[in-house]
């Protein structure tokens, strides 16, 4: 398994922002909900590249059901 990392930046006025590294698809948002729910409120998501790639069991089932359509 791939190496997972949450990188946090304390602003000066209280802000938190929040950096996830070496997760793929909406992994991030499932890795990341019980930290943000005792953060406080979510005022802005960015998606990085990593946020747009299948995890690797999504990207097998899809791959199964390319082959199958095909048949």
């Amino acid at each position: 398994m791939a190496q997972r990392t949450i990188r946090f930046l304390i602003r000066p006025d209280g802000r938190v922002e929040e950096q996830v590294e070496g997760v793929q698809g909406a992994g991030c948002e499932q890795l990341t909900e019980r930290i943000e729910s005792r953060l406080g409120s979510v005022q802005q998501r960015r998606a990085t590249a990593e946020a747009f790639q299948a995890q690797p069991q999504q990207a097998a089932e899809r791959q199964t059901l390319a082959q199958q359509h095909t048949l």
